[in-house]
C-alpha cells in the first residue's frame, strides 16, 4: 500500500508509535515510501554522484553539492560500480 504523500520523517517509527498508541510496524507501513519511488530516487542519487565525480569533484565536494555525508557519497559510488557490473 504505502503512504499517499510520503515524507522523510524526523522521528523514529518507535517514537511515533509510542506517541500515537500504535505499533511500530503500523507506523512503518503508513509512512513507507513506495518501493518503486525509493528505487528511482536511489538510482537518481547514484547517477548524480557519478556525474559529479566524473566532473572531477572530490567526495567532500560531492557531499556538499548533494547535501549528504562523504560516507554516503562513497556508498553511492560503490553501489553505482556494483550495479553497472551486474546489469
Amino acid at each position: 500500500m504505502g503512504a499517499e504523500r510520503p515524507i522523510r520523517r524526523k522521528q523514529t517509527a518507535r517514537e511515533l508509535a509510542e506517541k500515537m498508541g500504535a505499533s511500530t510496524r503500523t507506523i512503518q507501513r503508513i509512512m513507507a515510501e513506495p518501493r518503486d519511488q525509493f528505487l528511482a530516487r536511489a538510482a537518481e542519487n547514484r547517477r548524480r554522484a557519478v556525474e559529479l565525480r566524473e566532473q572531477g569533484l572530490k567526495y567532500r565536494e560531492i557531499a556538499e553539492e548533494m547535501g549528504i555525508s562523504t560516507g554516503t557519497v562513497g556508498k553511492l559510488l560503490h553501489d553505482a560500480r556494483k550495479y553497472a557490473v551486474s546489469s
